[in-house]
């Protein structure tokens, strides 16, 4: 008998929070403590170094902060598995610092040559099929096993289609999980590129129709962040360059109103904004819950 909790239930006390992507060049603000935000992500594979300056700057953003771990090199659709030596620092990590979150992506990255693990240094699309599917719900149920926790699996911004692909990508996550029980990050910035890059018609309608084919329970966090524009007919790059997106805006406030108020997170990995900007974008984040909740309340209030 499983002993995880449904998604939804065991993030209710994460539920309206909102936090922001720390990166190198907002540390010295961060430290100052001063911020109104409600947690931080980082990446985990920048503080896997034993000892040294990163782990004590983690241990001391621990301090001030909730703090949500996010891999991008753990490759959990990797037919080869996930290299062990990455997968114990890992859990070092989870263990030091006890985070809010671990997650990572449905993305591959780990294969093999002359017998030796090789990393691609990227996160590559895996096929929606079933071969793929099994391979990531041993992956994501190993890693949970290890690390004792459910972990979050991300939707991927991909610049290709598989053509053997045989189930739409919102099947293939709801199967994922269903059999491995972990849940899910979408990020609503990613559904908008795929959207733009592959889709005929309104980006934004085609994102809407995307979430309502996620079951409810499943989601257990949201990413928002921006990217830049291109010209008529070119491929956008999901680069994290810009604000959040008037179009991502308006799909956070559907998503809002249908998953509810899942902790979401604002993603700013390129061209750096201050400080102030990065919480301003926060605070928008946070603004849409409030109101999404009041409306709520005023429902079952006039009802």
């Amino acid at each position: 008998m499983s002993l995880l909790k449904p998604v939804s239930t065991q993030n209710e006390r994460l539920n309206g929070l909102v936090g922001v992507g720390l990166r190198h060049p907002h540390y010295r603000e961060a430290l100052k403590g001063t911020s109104a935000i409600d947690f931080i992500e980082v990446h985990a594979e920048n503080f896997f170094a034993a000892g040294g300056l990163s782990k004590a700057l983690l241990k001391r953003l621990s301090e001030i902060y909730d703090i949500s771990l996010h891999s991008t090199s753990m490759g959990l659709g990797s037919a080869c598995g996930i290299d062990a030596n990455y997968l114990d620092k890992l859990t070092g990590l989870v263990t030091d610092i006890n985070p809010l979150l671990v997650s990572d992506h449905a993305s591959f990255a780990w294969s093999r040559m002359a017998g030796d693990p090789v990393h691609a240094g990227d996160l590559l699309p895996i096929e929606f099929t079933q071969q793929s599917l099994d391979v990531l719900v041993a992956n994501v149920d190993m890693v949970q096993q290890k690390l004792g926790r459910r972990i979050l699996v991300e939707n991927l911004s991909s610049y290709i289609q598989h053509a053997l692909s045989d189930m739409p990508e919102t099947e293939f996550l709801s199967r994922l999980v269903e059999r491995a029980e972990c849940g899910l990050i979408v990020d609503l910035n990613n559904l908008l590129v795929n959207a733009n890059n592959f889709g005929d018609g309104d980006a934004l309608a085609r994102s809407q129709a995307w979430l309502n084919e996620i079951p409810v329970a499943a989601v257990g966090e949201f990413h928002l962040a921006g990217y830049s524009q291109v010209g008529p007919g070119e491929l956008i790059i999901d680069d994290h360059s810009q604000a959040v997106s008037d179009d991502c805006w308006e799909l956070y406030r559907f998503a809002i109103d249908r998953f509810g108020p899942v902790i979401s997170l604002i993603e700013w990995d390129n061209d750096l904004p201050d400080w102030q900007t990065l919480l301003h974008q926060a605070d928008i984040a946070r603004s849409i819950v409030l109101e999404a909740t009041q409306t709520e309340w005023e429902l079952v209030y006039e009802a």
